[in-house]
This record gives structure tokens, C-alpha cells and sequence, in this order.
């Protein structure tokens, strides 16, 4: 009866979705709002996350202290559907990656730009990715820089999904930021709204 009970567990886990089949990316381009809208409606992307990455302080939070940290998204996605490249790819088409200052009309050390990589194959590709565009863009200064990933932190709920509970709110914000025809003007028709 007890080997009975061990193979049934066995077989259930086995038909469990296993967490392996899922992948995870973190990147910075500001407005953690924004890259959220970008990613989430991605076929084979199942989660995104807004959150802070890439500081020391422990628990940082929105409305108070988060000094170090990066605004971030934490994305969720299934390798099968969706490559880490072709999340590059969309990465890329959504930040302003010559303004060392922050993103639109966020400035400041929490809304620049960055690739977080998890692993040497994501290096390998965020790298390649980056000199592409540094290639692309001959006459100006690149500076979003890819990292190494450290904690993620998420965000309090109130954040997350943000432009879906609030759309009006929202697309005044976007709007507001000339974050849409920043990057037409940097990405032409390539570029994500």
C-alpha cells in the first residue's frame, strides 16, 4: 500500500506544471507602469510583476525609502512561446536607452534603464542585444547597462496592474510623459505603444 501511495504521489507531481517550464526576466525602463502595459498582453508571458531590483536596502517600498533600487518588472514567461530574445527585442523598442538622467519624465536614480541578468546565457544575449543597438545608434551614447540580478522586490498590490485599475489615470500619465512619441522618435515603427 505505502509503494502504491509513493507511485501515485510520483505520478501526480509529475502532471503538476512544473516551475522549470517557466522563465523569468527583470528589466528597468522606468515607469514600472509602462513596462508592464509592454509585456503583460505578450503571448507566453503569464506574470508581470512591478517591483524594485538592483539596490542593497532591504524592503524597499514606493512611498518611501528605495534609494539604490531600480524600478523594475519581474516578467514570468514560458520559454516555448516567447524567447528571452524576443523579450529583448520588445525590451529595447520601450526605454530611451541614450538618457542617463531617468526615463520620459521620470529623473532619478530609481527610473533608469537596465537589463538584470540571471544567468550567463542571458548575459550573452542581453550584451549582444545592447551592442546591436550601440551599433544602430553610432552617434549617440548607450547608457542602459546590462547587470547582474539581485532580490527582486514587489511592489505593494496598489501598483501592480496599475493601468488596468486605473486607464484613465494612466494614459493622462503616459501622455503627460511623451513617453509614446520618445520613442517614435527613437524607434520609428518599431516602436511599442
Amino acid at each position: 500500500m505505502k509503494i502504491h501511495a509513493i507511485a501515485t504521489l510520483a505520478l501526480l507531481g509529475a502532471l503538476q506544471p512544473s516551475a522549470v517550464l517557466a522563465d523569468k526576466a527583470i528589466f528597468a525602463g522606468g515607469c514600472f507602469w509602462c513596462m508592464e502595459q509592454a509585456f503583460q498582453p505578450q503571448t507566453g508571458v503569464t506574470d508581470v510583476v512591478s517591483g524594485f531590483t538592483g539596490g542593497t536596502l532591504e524592503n524597499p517600498v514606493y512611498d518611501g525609502n528605495h534609494d539604490g533600487h531600480y524600478e523594475a518588472i519581474e516578467i514570468t514567461y514560458d520559454p516555448k512561446l516567447i524567447s528571452y530574445q524576443q523579450l529583448l527585442d520588445l525590451y529595447w523598442v520601450n526605454v530611451d536607452p541614450f538618457d542617463s538622467r531617468g526615463q520620459f519624465c521620470d529623473k532619478g536614480p530609481s527610473y533608469l534603464s537596465a537589463i538584470f541578468v540571471l544567468d550567463d546565457s542571458q548575459r550573452a544575449l542581453a550584451e549582444a542585444s545592447r551592442q546591436q543597438v550601440v551599433n544602430e545608434f553610432a552617434d549617440s551614447t548607450v547608457v542602459t547597462p546590462v547587470l547582474d540580478a539581485t532580490r527582486f522586490y514587489p511592489v505593494v498590490e496598489g501598483h501592480q496592474d496599475y493601468y488596468i485599475k486605473n486607464p484613465i489615470r494612466y494614459r493622462y500619465y503616459k501622455a503627460a510623459c511623451r513617453r509614446v512619441s520618445r520613442l517614435q522618435d527613437i524607434w520609428g515603427e518599431r516602436a511599442s505603444h
